[in-house]
């Protein structure tokens, strides 16, 4: 049992008016009549990036343009409609805030077939066989335009579908770009092939079709976070940040990647829950580096969370589970939608795609059922940072074996349990002890130690963190410095 998992374990919207008769098929450089979209394609906010050389001391994601590809097709076209003199349309409620969870990686690593996406996924072959996606995004009738295909055409270009192969097998899973100099945020599960591979041949093919290799910058297996670089690329769209933590439920939610290999493919839902954690088994885990407080997921608390293979089978022979924050949504995931993005209503990152929930906790029933999960932005940002910076992310450590408080006969609240403090630890500076119960990090509820262990964990080392906590019935906060997980 350990902090690190306990037990281990805006408004209405008028209305459209009536759309006229058929008007001839348009393009997506054409401006739906109506309506605004929601950004320009290179917005400016306070997550945009000055461009520097990369390796000179910078803030994150900085570019510079690479190279020609190789491999060049049609383009695709962003949506940039003109500023109408009407009030924009847009469908379902007001503020769009994007999230969509997904799962995962198409197509089956070592031990699962080797199958790919599209036909040859649920067929069983082998070999690859990557199925076409659309290079633009299609607009048959600009009057009946929706907010969503603003969103669309803005956050398309910013989505890549990648490939992982190796000699035991391959699978696609989608991943999001995050500067001109090729920097692309994806799942350590997508690139790893849920651990089975440390050197899988990877490639990156942009919504408008130009195949690019790939290198592996670092994973993060620890989050399920991973960045590589595409190689000699150029005219690339970096995608935008938004900040996660102002998020919503109810908020409008809508990803955009590559589920079952369909590139360009976006879908749309509602924010279902947030401030929630999940504990993934992974077999990409280094052994016992969740479980350096001691302690193990105990048993019926595993959850039916999973990483999607896409053949509707769990990878198997990972004894080891990662806990982690995440975003919930109803919106539609299948398996190769990790790593892709969850944006808001102006297609801004909030989220990574990362897990899916399966029927009866079974992964061989895994799919869509509506509950899906996301990294959310702020976290998947930092992790990213660390990676592009030093090739690693670093993770906070309490110093505490915790457990659900639920299951200490004789406390009455929800949180994380205390059963031992490490002497000189994070928790033991702070002067936590045996038989707190902590109740919340930095203002997030805490109600199980999976709930702790993903918060403390989504922070880095050396990170300065308040933890409320009770103690005899009172109420208190400690400040606290996180120590350093693996150190």
């Amino acid at each position: 049992m350990s902090e690190n998992q306990g037990n281990r374990p805006e408004d209405n919207v008028p209305a459209a008016p009536p759309h006229p008769g058929p008007v001839p098929p348009q393009t997506a450089s054409q401006a739906p009549a109506g309506w605004t979209a929601p950004a320009a394609q290179n917005p400016q906010s306070p997550y945009a990036r000055p461009h520097q050389a990369y390796g000179a001391p910078q803030p994150p994601y900085a570019g510079r343009p690479g190279a020609p590809a190789a491999h060049a097709t049609q383009p695709t076209t962003p949506l940039t409609p003109e500023t109408p003199d009407e009030p924009r349309k847009k469908s379902g409620a007001g503020k769009v805030v994007g999230l969509i969870v997904a799962a995962a990686l198409v197509g089956g690593a070592a031990g699962l077939g080797g199958g790919y996406a599209g036909a040859a996924l649920w067929g069983g072959e082998s070999e690859a066989a990557p199925v076409a996606g659309p290079e633009s995004i299609t607009i048959n009738d600009p009057d009946d335009a929706t907010l969503t295909t603003a969103i669309a055409a803005k956050v398309v270009p910013s989505v890549v579908t990648i490939s992982a192969t190796s000699g035991s097998g391959g699978g696609t899973g989608s991943g999001v770009i995050l500067d001109e100099e090729g920097h692309v945020v994806t799942n350590t599960h997508v690139v790893t092939l849920d651990g089975q591979s440390a050197d899988a041949a990877i490639t990156a093919t942009t919504s408008d079709g130009r195949v690019y290799e790939a290198e592996i910058v670092g994973v993060d297996p620890i989050y399920d976070l991973a960045v590589i670089q595409l190689q000699d690329a150029e005219g690339l769209t970096p995608i935008e940040f938004a900040d996660s933590d102002k998020l919503n439920v109810g908020d409008v939610a809508v990803a955009v990647g590559a589920p079952l290999g369909l590139s360009n493919t976006v879908t749309t839902g509602i924010i279902s829950a947030l401030e929630r954690s999940i504990s993934v088994a992974s077999a990409a885990v280094p052994d016992d580096a969740e479980s350096e407080d001691g302690g193990q997921t105990p048993p019926g608390q595993e959850g039916p969370f999973f990483f999607d293979f896409g053949q509707g089978q769990q990878q198997t022979g990972s004894n080891e589970t990662i806990s982690i924050a995440v975003i919930q949504t109803d919106a539609a995931i299948n398996p190769g939608n990790s790593g892709g993005a969850l944006v808001d209503s102006e297609g801004r990152l909030i989220g990574i795609n990362v897990a899916i929930a399966s029927a009866g906790g079974s992964s061989g029933q895994a799919g869509n059922i509506g509950v899906g999960f996301a990294i959310p932005s702020d976290i998947a940002e930092r992790v990213a940072d660390e990676i592009i910076e030093t090739g690693s992310a670093t993770h906070g450590l309490l110093g505490a074996t915790v457990q659900p408080a639920s299951a200490v006969e004789g406390t009455d609240i929800a949180g994380a349990y205390i059963a031992e403090v490490t002497p000189g630890g994070a928790a033991d500076e702070a002067g936590l002890r045996e038989g707190d119960i902590v109740t919340a990090v930095d203002g997030k509820p805490i109600t199980t130690s999976i709930d702790l262990t993903a918060q403390v964990r989504a922070l880095a080392a050396g990170a300065d963190a308040t933890l409320t906590y009770v103690r005899d019935g009172e109420t208190r906060t400690a400040d606290v410095t996180l120590g350093e997980l693996g150190a």
